[in-house]
């Protein structure tokens, strides 16, 4: 007998979330020794088959997944955190600290 086909990952979701939220969430999965994807998937999963849960457990479900999807999405939707901010990037170009960068200072930064 065969396995059962898998569905190709093909879809995504968008969520926002504070950045200390996806941070925390972040660190979680890593600790776990699991991608967030997974984590998002199988938690998903396991919301969809429907156990006889409350309904108040439910609503705490459905704030979980949002925040595990929006961690998720998060992470992958915004690499510019990853980037310096521009005042941090002038403040390494202006090597003597004046508050302004001179033309040597930046031919001196390339």
């Amino acid at each position: 007998m065969s396995e059962p086909k898998t569905l190709k990952k093909s879809e995504s979701l968008e969520i926002r979330i504070p950045y200390p939220t996806k941070t925390a969430f972040m660190a979680r999965c890593r600790d776990d020794g699991r991608s967030a994807s997974d984590t998002l998937r199988a938690f998903i999963d396991q919301h969809l088959d429907g156990d006889a849960a409350s309904s108040r457990s439910r609503r705490r479900g459905r704030l979980v997944v949002g925040a595990l999807i929006a961690a998720a999405l998060g992470a992958v939707a915004l690499p510019s955190l990853a980037r310096p901010s521009s005042h941090v990037e002038f403040e390494r170009l202006d090597l003597n600290g004046d508050g302004a960068v001179s033309r040597a200072e930046y031919q001196h930064a390339r």
